[in-house]
């Protein structure tokens, strides 16, 4: 149905930032709610944001909340997620998902691009 592939992933310094980006091919993004999960190592993996097909409503874990931000533009079948004042535990493979309806659950996405590493340094 769609193809995720992330990119922009690296290394920072704590405090920094990143912006990770998904693109689609084989349908259009808008069908979809999309979602940004991460897995750190030894942990499940866990719910990081979402948002809405059109883009009017997003949701993110209180984690991240005040220093993330999802967005999507369907005319260039992208979802970005910036990331600001990064810290150590924010250390993962961070994956683009897409599904049904934005949820708070990785099980909740049927679609999963490959991800991209983030690794955040003290």
């Amino acid at each position: 149905q769609v193809q995720l592939v992330e990119s922009g992933g690296g290394l920072v310094q704590a405090g920094g930032s990143l912006r990770l980006s998904c693109a689609a091919s084989g349908r259009t993004l808008s069908s979809y709610h999309m979602g940004w999960l991460r897995q750190a190592p030894g942990k499940e993996r866990e719910f990081v944001a979402a948002i809405s097909r059109s883009g009017n409503k997003t949701y993110y874990a209180d984690s991240v909340k005040g220093r993330f931000t999802i967005s999507r533009d369907n005319a260039k079948n992208s979802v970005f997620l910036q990331m600001n004042s990064l810290k150590p535990v924010d250390t993962a493979v961070y994956y683009c998902a897409a599904g049904a309806a934005a949820a708070t659950t990785p099980q909740a996405y049927g679609y999963w691009g490959q991800g991209t590493q983030v690794t955040v340094s003290s």
